[in-house]
Order: C-alpha cells, then structure tokens, then sequence
C-alpha cells in the first residue's frame, strides 16, 4: 500500500509497505499504528488512532503517480522486489529504495 503521512504540508513523508486489517476491516495497521477511515476527508483518507494525525493510504498504482503533489517515497525492504516486480513491471528496479514520486498535479 502507499502510506502518506499529511502532516502540515500538502505532501510529508511517503512510502511503499505492506498493511494489514483488522478481521472487521475497520482498522489498517502499519509499522506500530492503527488507522481508521475518515469517511471523507480533504486529502487525507485516514487517521492515526493514537495521534489523530491524518494519512493518504491507497493501493499502490502500476504507473507510480500514487502521490498527490511531487514528494520523496521510500519502500519497505521487505515488500521492495514484489513492488518493482509485481505492482510496477519493471524488474530492472529491484535494488532501487526509494525514488521520488512526480505526483498527480
């Protein structure tokens, strides 16, 4: 999944993991925290259970412009070959760690 913390910035931090639900699928958990849905937000699809900090959290898109706004991505050492390989198509990226991410406008 692509997770965007939204901060104070129209773009923050960035990056490609794996995410898990909850049985209900009500809550995606990811590096230690919980998410829930905002049910509408502006820019931002979830929130931090413990912090109430907004995130943008979607599936990963085959052409990389996961990203509203230009913003750096780093993924996940252990989802990093699947990406390059399954979610993108491009084999040859299989050792690249991050790369920064054109966004949509």
């Amino acid at each position: 999944m692509y997770v965007e913390f939204k901060g104070d910035g129209l773009a923050d931090v960035a990056r490609i993991g794996l995410v898990t639900t909850s049985k209900t699928g009500r809550t995606l958990y990811y590096r230690g925290h919980s998410f829930r849905s905002l049910k509408g937000g502006y820019k931002a699809n979830y929130y931090d259970v413990e912090t109430g900090e907004e995130y943008w959290i979607s599936g990963c898109r085959k052409d990389g412009m996961d990203a509203l706004y230009n913003t750096d991505i780093e993924i996940d050492e252990d989802i990093r070959e699947r990406y390059w390989i399954e979610i993108r198509g491009m084999p040859e990226c299989v050792d690249v760690s991050s790369f920064r991410g054109k966004g949509q406008h």
